[in-house]
């Protein structure tokens, strides 16, 4: 195992074509860099000799016990909180089977509410308060 070193959300971790992202760490597909998805100690581990990818694994632990973390591509289960003209707030309560210990809002935007006539979406007959939907991480901000 590697050198700890105390990273927070966002902070790079290293590069997709040098590493693997491990638990609490993500790659983002349009720079193909792995950041941190939560507060904690940065890890690199090895591949085990017989892996096919040879690259190590660099994963965030040990700061504090935490539940699951939204990263882009997962699957949420949220709770609406608020409806505006063009977006909705949501409090995110799951992040695929588990549920989350801190909190996250996401948003809901307009364009991403249906593939056609986005321009006909109305956000308030869409969403109430308090509904609950079940939606896809596109990305993540802290």
């Amino acid at each position: 195992m590697g050198e700890a070193e105390l990273v927070t959300p966002g902070e790079v971790l290293g590069r997709a074509t040098e590493l693997k992202a491990g638990k609490g760490a993500y790659v983002a597909p349009h720079n193909k860099t792995i950041y941190a998805s939560l507060t904690g100690f940065r890890r690199i581990q090895s591949p085990p000799p017989d892996s096919p990818d040879q690259r190590p694994t660099v994963e965030v632990t040990g700061h504090k016990a935490h539940g699951a973390v939204p990263e882009p591509g997962s699957v949420v289960i949220a709770r609406v909180t608020k409806v505006m003209a063009r977006t909705a707030s949501a409090d995110i309560m799951c992040v695929g089977p588990k549920s989350v210990k801190e909190k996250f809002t996401g948003i809901i935007r307009q364009q991403d509410v249906r593939a056609t006539e986005i321009d006909k979406v109305d956000m308030h007959l869409s969403f109430r308060p308090g509904d609950i939907v079940r939606a896809v991480v596109v990305s993540f901000m802290m």
